[in-house]
Formats: structure tokens, C-alpha cells, sequence
């Protein structure tokens, strides 16, 4: 199965921890080559009318300042699918009842596997933003 498939499977998983309220972070990580960027982490952002998440790049360089974004679930979607087998080959997927690791191979082929959590807790983060 292509990993683009595998990882719409993936955000299907994030889709529903983010509906049960069991979503802590997602980051990117497993850079390919050596690029400036160095992680990206998605954080929720639970308000009464609605859910965002937080993006935010973190770069190896530190004359590079970090990056701060607010989306919808759809857009960081929309926003994280170029990174995949380009800059990272790895997502973690952390959630109050278990941790998903999704990879792709050197091949390009993807898989999926599941962990024991590794947070208790759902963390709001501190935005720069407001």
C-alpha cells in the first residue's frame, strides 16, 4: 500500500482521538538527509466552539526562529502531507490511551504501529500567537 494510503489510515486515528478527547501532540521526526528543520510538532488547541492545533517548526539552527501556525485539523492535514518521505519518515501519533508510530522505509513503503501512552494528560500549549 502506497504510504500516502497508509497515512490517510494514520490521520484517521488522529481524527479520533482529537473527537474523544484523548489527543496530546503529534510530531514529525526522523529527518531524511540534513536539513535546518529539525522536528514539527502539532499540539491541540481545545476551545468551547471549536478545535485548532498548534503547528510549530523547530529548526536545528538557532538563527533560524522557530515557526508558529494555527489550523484546523484539515489544514494541518493538508499542511504536514508534503513533509512525508521529503523532510521526515516518521510521525508519532501521542494520545492519552496510546502512542501510533507511523514509517516509511527507505522503499517508500509505510506502516503503522501502537505503543503504550506515553502522556496521561492532554497539554494545552502556550501560543505565541494570541
Amino acid at each position: 500500500m502506497p504510504y500516502q494510503d497508509v497515512f490517510v489510515l494514520f490521520w484517521e486515528h488522529v481524527k479520533e482521538s482529537v473527537q474523544e478527547g484523548r489527543f496530546a501532540k503529534l510530531t514529525m521526526a526522523k529527518t531524511i538527509g540534513k536539513p535546518n528543520l529539525k522536528n514539527i510538532f502539532v499540539r491541540p488547541i481545545y476551545s468551547d466552539d471549536d478545535f485548532k492545533v498548534l503547528v510549530k517548526l523547530r529548526y536545528q539552527s538557532k538563527e533560524t526562529e522557530d515557526e508558529e501556525f494555527e489550523f484546523t485539523l484539515e489544514e494541518a492535514f493538508e499542511y504536514l502531507k508534503p513533509y512525508l518521505k521529503t523532510s521526515f519518515s516518521s510521525v508519532i501519533l501521542f494520545t492519552t490511551t496510546k502512542d501510533i508510530t507511523f514509517k516509511i522505509n527507505k522503499k517508500g513503503a509505510a506502516s503503522m504501529s501502537e505503543n503504550g501512552p506515553t502522556f496521561k494528560n492532554v497539554i494545552q500549549p502556550k501560543s505565541d500567537l494570541e
